[in-house]
C-alpha cells in the first residue's frame, strides 16, 4: 500500500484544481498526516499551471521536473527516510518573482536589455526558501525593471488577471499575484518598492505583506534604498505569517538587515477593544465608489467585532508626495534605469523609457534634501495621526482596476470616465515614504469590474504582529476562503469595462 492514504473527508480536495487551490498550512497538515504526498500535490499545481498558463502567462521560466524530484525528495522526509525531518516550507510549491535571483539562471528583470544574463549567485530570499524547503517550480513576471503597477513587457508579453483576462494583475509583482490567483502557486515572493506588492495583491484578491525596512534581506545596491524591500504573498494570512517568518532574519550581504529575527506568532487575540484608525482618502486621492463601499463595509466587520473604528483624513497634498517621491526615486532607483536609458533606449519598454525621462527631468527639479525635508513631515503626519490607534485601515487602490497591456501613459479611462492620471489609482507609495511601518494587503470585497479589491493595513513602526492580527480578524469576518465559489473562471473573458 502506498504510504499516503487518499483523503478521507470528500470535502478534501481530489479534484487537482481543488488540490491546487490549497493553502500552505492545510498541505503541511496533509503531508504530516500522510494524506497528502507533496508529488500529488506538485502534479496538481503543474496541470494547473498547463491549464492557465495560457491566458494567464504568468511565468518567464518553468522548473517542473527539477521540482518534481524534490518533491521526491521532500515525501521521503516526510516518511523519515534518511533521519531528514521536514522544514517549515518542505515540499510546499513557491513561485518568485525572476529579479530574485537564482545562480546560473535568467537575470533580466523582463527587459531586452538583459536578455542572456544570467546570476552568478542567490538573492538571499531564494536562500531562505530553500533552506526551508521549499521548491521553486516556476518564475513569475514583471514590468520592465520592477517600474509599473500593471505587468507587461516586451520581453515577455502581458501578464492578465485570472478574474479578468482584460485587466491586469498589477505591478510589478504581478506575476505573483496571478499565479497564486490561478491556482498554479501556493506561495509566492514579492518585493515593493512603491506598492508593487500590495498592489497586485489588491487586484487579484491575495495577501500581501510589505515588511518594515530592514525586516527582510535584499540584494545591494537598491537593498540600501529604504523605500523598498522583499516579502511575501500568499492566499491566507497564515501563509503568509509562515513564508515572512521565514523571510525574514538578518543576513550579511545587507547591511540593514534587523536582528534579532523577528518570528511572527501563529495565533492572535480578536480585534475587541483595538482601535482603528479609517482613512479613505490618505488626504490626495480620489477614490471609485465601490472602493470606498468595499473598505467601510471592512471598517463596519472590525467595528461589529468590537473595534473602536473612528474615521480620520491626513494633511497629505499631491504636491507634498510628489516632491517626495519624485527626489528620492530619481536620486536612487530612477538614477539606475536612467543609466541603461542613455545607453539602450531603443530596446527598451515605452513605459521604462517614460519614466527614465521623467526621473531625469526631477533630477533637475528636486533634489534628495527637498525630498527628505517633505518626507520627514509626512512621517511625522502620519505617526501624529496613529498615535492614538493601533492600526490605520485605508483602501489599497482607488480604482478597482487597470487594463491589462496598456503603458498608462496617458490618463486612465474605464467604463467611458476619466479617473485621471495613473500616478494617483494606487494608493501605496505614501507608506513606502513611511516604509517603517508594515503594511499588509488583504481582500476588501469584489467590484463590478470582475477582479476583487484590497485594503491596507498600516502599523506603527516596526509592530509587524498587530497588522496580522487585524488581517487574520478580517480573514474570519469576512472570508474569502478559495473554494469553488472563489475562484477565477477561466474559461470565459468576462466583458471588458475598459473603453
Amino acid at each position: 500500500m502506498h504510504p499516503y492514504e487518499p483523503c478521507a473527508d470528500p470535502a478534501d480536495p481530489a479534484d487537482p484544481a481543488d488540490l491546487a487551490y490549497l493553502s500552505a498550512t492545510e498541505a503541511r497538515r496533509l503531508f504530516e498526516a500522510r494524506e497528502l504526498s507533496p508529488v500529488e500535490l506538485m502534479r496538481a499545481v503543474i496541470d494547473r499551471a498547463e491549464r492557465t498558463e495560457p491566458v494567464v502567462n504568468a511565468f518567464t521560466e518553468r522548473l517542473f521536473d527539477e521540482a518534481l524530484a524534490r518533491a521526491r525528495q521532500a515525501e521521503d522526509r516526510f516518511l523519515g527516510k534518511g533521519g531528514l525531518t521536514p522544514r517549515p516550507l518542505e515540499g510546499i510549491p513557491v513561485a518568485t518573482k525572476e529579479k530574485h535571483a537564482i545562480a546560473g539562471r535568467s537575470l533580466t528583470e523582463g527587459s531586452l536589455v538583459h536578455a542572456g544574463t544570467t546570476a552568478t549567485e542567490n538573492a538571499p530570499v531564494i536562500d531562505r526558501i530553500l533552506d526551508a524547503g521549499g521548491i521553486i517550480h516556476a518564475r513569475t513576471t514583471t514590468p520592465e525593471f520592477s517600474i509599473a503597477t500593471f505587468t507587461h513587457s516586451r520581453l515577455w508579453g502581458v501578464t492578465r488577471n485570472p478574474w479578468n483576462p482584460d485587466l491586469t494583475p498589477g505591478g510589478s509583482s504581478g506575476g505573483a499575484g496571478a499565479s497564486l490567483a490561478a491556482g498554479s502557486t501556493l506561495l509566492a515572493s514579492a518585493s515593493d518598492i512603491g506598492g508593487s506588492t500590495r498592489i497586485p495583491a489588491a487586484f487579484t484578491g491575495t495577501v500581501g505583506f510589505k515588511a518594515p525596512y530592514g525586516r527582510i534581506p535584499g540584494t545591494a545596491p537598491l537593498s540600501a534604498d529604504h523605500y523598498r524591500g522583499d516579502g511575501p504573498m500568499a492566499r491566507t494570512v497564515d501563509d503568509c505569517v509562515t513564508l515572512a517568518n521565514v523571510l525574514a532574519g538578518p543576513d550579511p550581504r545587507d547591511h540593514v538587515s534587523l536582528r534579532p529575527k523577528l518570528v511572527l506568532p501563529a495565533s492572535y487575540d480578536t480585534v475587541a477593544g483595538m482601535r482603528v484608525a479609517l482613512c479613505l482618502r490618505l488626504g490626495a486621492y480620489e477614490l471609485h465608489p465601490e472602493i470606498e463601499a468595499n473598505t467601510r463595509a471592512v471598517a463596519r466587520a472590525l467595528a461589529d467585532a468590537g473595534a473602536v473604528v473612528e474615521e480620520i483624513e491626513l494633511p497629505w497634498t499631491r504636491d507634498d508626495l510628489l516632491v517626495s517621491l519624485a527626489a528620492h526615486f530619481s536620486t536612487i532607483f530612477g538614477a539606475l534605469v536612467s543609466e541603461v536609458a542613455a545607453r539602450h533606449r531603443d530596446r527598451m519598454s515605452a513605459y521604462a523609457v517614460a519614466f527614465a525621462d521623467t526621473m531625469a527631468e526631477a533630477r533637475e527639479r528636486v533634489s534628495y534634501l527637498d525630498g527628505l525635508r517633505v518626507e520627514t513631515r509626512l512621517q511625522r503626519e502620519l505617526a501624529e495621526a496613529m498615535a492614538p490607534f493601533d492600526v490605520l485601515v485605508c483602501p489599497t487602490t482607488a480604482v478597482p482596476g487597470l487594463p491589462a497591456g496598456d503603458d498608462l501613459l496617458g490618463r486612465l479611462v474605464v467604463n467611458g470616465e476619466d479617473h485621471g492620471e495613473p500616478l494617483w489609482t494606487a494608493m501605496t507609495a505614501p507608506f513606502n515614504i513611511n516604509n517603517r511601518c508594515p503594511v499588509l494587503n488583504v481582500p476588501s470585497g469584489r467590484s463590478s469590474w470582475g477582479v476583487p479589491t484590497g485594503v491596507q493595513i498600516v502599523g506603527h513602526t516596526y509592530d509587524d504582529p498587530t497588522v496580522f492580527r487585524v488581517g487574520k480578524a478580517l480573514e474570519q469576518l469576512r472570508p474569502w476562503s478559495w473554494g469553488p465559489d472563489h475562484r477565477p473562471l477561466l474559461t470565459t473573458s468576462p466583458a471588458s469595462p475598459v473603453s
